[in-house]
């Protein structure tokens, strides 16, 4: 869906500019069929990761972009849509159909935002959201380490945990760093933890056998908390074309991050998802409410944003770069350089993501 936005944008804004859209595909090939609705063909395709829009004209290397001479007869006549070739138009015009689609991330994310918010939204009181606004905040379990003290005593993703008892100590006022304090002082190492699992109200208990290392008693999980806001819909607009930007700077920054470690030859694939890895995370959202998942999916809209928007061929960014550098220099660059930087650009993503892949099924396993 996020994909298919994207596309959109670029569809959109290439027939309001009258530019020829020959294809817009649903998923990648194999084709498994297509329907002709005026000049574009919509088609179904077997890989369902995202989609493509084919547009008329869009690498001037091709024949069919190439303009014909004038006096030309029979086939190879002046083609009477040569004006509505994406290379022969305006450079503004070829770059807001570039940048089109990362418009529509941002909007769909702004719009998820925005209904999670009218709706009851889920959401951290360290979140730009202002926290006079949020209400019934809960000490929610973010994540449970595998084979940890939390996982085999039954404790997942998205718990409330309400109170935690060793012996005859016992509190109830919950909170992130009280737990923590809670597991240190402790002299045994067995604790009764209370918790609440979605939307049921009961109370459920479980007993808990800490871990011994060298940072002290363990239960194995991250805990936030987090409570709900509700916004009137013109609120809900406002606050959550805030907190989209707000995602959108700590996003940039934290790819910025990842980049930067990795030309310094610290890169790690830990923090890193792929197609396989992101059905786990969105079973993780989805364990925290419907509408923690639309924000979920809001901050991975942006994220295909920015990283379409980095300069890399094949990428909307590494075009808008060229397209820059042909304003600059008054001319064409040299089509067989684009297209040998764009198809490099396609393979090396294509190969980052076969890795990530790999990396994401052998977390299966192991």
């Amino acid at each position: 869906m996020l994909v298919l936005v994207h596309e959109f944008g670029h569809f959109y804004s290439a027939k309001k500019f009258g530019i020829r859209v020959d294809e817009f595909g649903f998923g990648f090939p194999p084709k498994l069929f297509g329907i002709k609705k005026g000049e574009t063909e919509y088609t179904f395709n077997l890989l369902p990761i995202g989609g493509f829009v084919k547009i008329f004209g869009e690498n001037p290397d091709d024949l069919s972009a190439m303009p014909a001479h004038a006096g030309q007869t029979g086939e190879n006549k002046v083609d009477p849509d040569e004006d509505r070739k994406f290379y022969n138009k305006p450079a503004w015009q070829q770059a807001i159909v570039l940048f089109a689609g990362v418009f529509m991330n941002f909007i769909l994310a702004w719009i998820l935002f925005s209904i999670g918010l009218m709706s009851g939204f889920p959401t951290s009181i360290n979140s730009k959201i202002d926290p006079s606004i949020i209400k019934n905040v809960h000490t929610i379990v973010v994540s449970v380490i595998p084979k940890s003290p939390a996982e085999n005593a039954g404790l997942k993703s998205g718990d409330k945990i309400v109170s935690i008892k060793s012996g005859n100590n016992q509190t109830t006022y919950i909170s992130p760093e009280i737990i923590k304090s809670f597991i240190m002082a402790k002299q045994n190492t067995e604790v009764n933890i209370g918790y609440m699992r979605g939307e049921n109200i009961e109370i459920n208990y479980t007993d808990v056998f800490l871990s011994e290392s060298s940072n002290g008693k363990s239960l194995g999980i991250s805990m936030d908390q987090r409570g709900i806001a509700k916004l009137s819909f013109f609120s809900a607009l406002y606050k959550g074309m805030g907190f989209s930007l707000y995602v959108l700077k700590t996003t940039t920054l934290g790819l910025y991050g990842l980049i930067s470690d990795a030309v310094q030859g610290n890169g790690s694939f830990a923090g890193v998802a792929g197609p396989v890895g992101m059905v786990g995370m969105v079973g993780d959202a989805y364990q925290f409410g419907f509408v923690h998942l639309l924000s979920f999916a809001g901050r991975i809209s942006i994220s295909l944003a920015i990283i379409n928007l980095l300069p890399f061929p094949a990428l909307d960014g590494g075009r808008l770069f060229f397209l820059l550098i042909e304003k600059i220099k008054g001319s064409r660059m040299n089509q067989k350089f684009v297209n040998y930087a764009n198809i490099s650009g396609f393979a090396v993503l294509i190969l980052l993501m076969l890795v990530v892949t790999y990396k994401d099924i052998a977390k299966l396993f192991y």
